[in-house]
């Protein structure tokens, strides 16, 4: 009783999140006001204490927000900037595991280097989804978004690896580079194996038995939710990256795209995932506000172990974030400096340097819900019983890196994202314009070889005509989208009328659910008729709102 007592209050905190940010006079994150409003719950000893278990914490959370993150992100772009993706979740990853662990260690001699190089892997990991949340509206260069979410996805593993031999090596003392790196190499790659494997069938198994047994959304949906935990058990029990798996099998899953005809299974799992996404990123946080009234023992333990002063204490956590973003800035400076110069040397144009950049990528670099995982797992002590040197003060620096690379990017990141210049045309609307005429001349075209088989084969010269003058009523709704990039007045023109043809058509859309309430309210129609014709009216809305964007 009491788990589920516990879970509904979680939840409830986070839907409450969500309404306690529009009654704020400020409007803050919600990452953070969720982690405060988990330390609130947390606070009082008659308070609501949860303690969080690494193990059951990566299988319940990771999987699923890793794999609706590998689905959504964009395949195109992601071969494109597949150099500067792996500059930063490989690269990035080793040198900060090397620039932290020398750092703690000489911080602090007490700690070994090994130790401090499972530090380092710790906070290595970022997390896009905060980025995101924290931006809010700001609007973020497409390259840049692209590259922070291909980033966030692959250095997850590379960190918990990283942390994996760290933790290996402070415990036993040995530590071998050639065997690291080859068994890096296969721990990734027997990950994205087992996450492509298992999309892969799916989606064969799924294809197979909608077309044997017809489309059933209920039942594709759940096992869809199941997919990433299948695959990050699979890849864990071969002792592969099971984050990998989880990721591999999202993006192969947008890759194969079984569900071309099947509208109700798309629209279920689209709201599906949305819900989820939301439900897990805000447990996530308020989780992590959970903790630390807890951290902060921690903290009074480790200082008295170490024989550290408060001063320390406070100051420690940033100079830790300090050197991270020096790190990370230095380390995307030189990536830019780089594709500069090989744009000059194949003759294209230059990607211009720029400081303002550099700084904005480190420090959209957010630590978050892996890190804080990643922390916790650190072993009490070894197989021979000897503590893990310094796990307290670790879970400590860790969980204050994160709160505090929260609050720096909520300040600093929408006013640089301001002063970032955009293209005076959003490049991802002129492209979806250009999809919607290239969709638009499919369906003109098909519908004039119909138009002309149904003359071909109709005797009735009414009935021709009727069908003729149909199609031809439809093909004319597709025409202003064609040739999306003129500026002429006709288009003017018909732009301004779609405007108002929208606006008239979402007022009659109103008045018909009105008319429906009202219907029902007088026991006129049951309340299944009027789901079902609110069902028709809801998705009309819902296109009609979605197509103003590419106008």
């Amino acid at each position: 009783m009491s788990i589920v007592l516990t879970s509904l209050i979680l939840l409830f905190t986070v839907a409450l999140s969500g309404v306690l940010i529009g009654l704020l006079p400020l409007r803050l994150p919600r990452p953070l006001v969720q982690i405060a409003m988990g330390a609130a719950l947390a606070v009082p000893s008659f308070g609501l204490h949860v303690q969080l278990h690494p193990e059951i914490f990566f299988l319940l959370f990771i999987p699923p927000l890793l794999f609706i993150d590998g689905w959504r992100m964009p395949q195109r772009e992601f071969r494109r900037l597949v150099v500067p993706i792996t500059a930063l979740a490989l690269g990035l990853v080793m040198v900060t595991v090397l620039c932290v662990g020398l750092f703690i260690h000489w911080l602090i001699p007490a700690i070994p280097l090994a130790a401090g190089f499972a530090l380092g892997a710790v906070l290595s990991p970022t997390d896009a989804v905060a980025v995101s949340a924290i931006t809010g509206g700001s609007p973020i260069p497409p390259r840049m978004l692209h590259v922070l979410q291909g980033e966030a996805l692959m250095n997850d593993a590379s960190g918990l690896v990283a942390l994996r031999f760290g933790v290996a090596a402070a415990m036993t003392g040995a530590f071998s580079l050639p065997t690291a790196a080859l068994s890096f190499v296969l721990i990734a790659a027997g990950g994205l194996a087992v996450g492509w494997a298992i999309a892969w069938l799916f989606a064969q198994i799924r294809h197979f038995v909608t077309q044997w047994r017809g489309d059933d959304p209920a039942s594709h949906v759940a096992l869809l939710v199941l997919l990433p935990f299948a695959a990050y058990l699979l890849a864990e029990h071969l002792g592969v990256s099971g984050i990998l798996a989880a990721v591999a099998a999202g993006m192969t899953l947008n890759s194969i795209d079984t569900l071309k005809g099947e509208l109700n299974t798309r629209m279920q799992s689209r709201g599906m995932w949305t819900m989820l996404e939301f439900v897990f990123n805000g447990l996530i946080f308020v989780l992590l506000g959970q903790q630390i009234p807890a951290v902060w023992g921690l903290a009074d333990n480790a200082s008295v172990t170490m024989g550290l002063s408060m001063a320390q204490m406070i100051s420690y956590p940033f100079a830790l974030f300090g050197l991270l973003l020096v790190t990370r800035f230095i380390w995307v400076a030189i990536m830019i400096k780089l594709a500069s110069w090989r744009a000059v040397r194949r003759g294209e144009t230059p990607i211009r340097p720029s400081t303002r950049v550099a700084a904005t990528t480190a420090i959209a670099g957010v630590r978050g819900a892996i890190t804080l995982a990643a922390v916790l797992s650190l072993p009490l002590a070894g197989a021979d019983g000897q503590a893990f040197p310094g796990r307290g003060l670790f879970i400590y620096l860790a969980v204050s890196v994160i709160l505090i690379s929260l609050a720096v990017a909520t300040v600093a990141l929408p006013p640089l994202l301001k002063r970032i210049k955009l293209p005076a045309d959003d490049p991802r609307a002129i492209e979806e314009r250009r999809a919607r005429a290239a969709a638009a001349k499919a369906a003109i075209k098909r519908l004039d070889t119909l138009r002309e088989q149904h003359a071909e084969e109709q005797d009735d010269a009414d009935e021709a005509s009727l069908y003729s003058e149909t199609a031809g009523r439809i093909m004319a709704s597709y025409q202003p989208w064609l040739d999306p990039d003129a500026d002429t007045a006709d288009k003017q023109r018909a732009r301004r009328g779609f405007a108002m043809e929208r606006t008239l058509r979402l007022s009659a859309l109103d008045a018909e659910r009105e008319a429906l309430y009202q219907l029902r309210r007088d026991a006129h129609i049951n309340d299944i008729t009027m789901r079902r014709v609110l069902a028709d009216i809801d998705l009309t809305e819902a296109s009609l709102r979605s197509r103003r964007r590419s106008r």
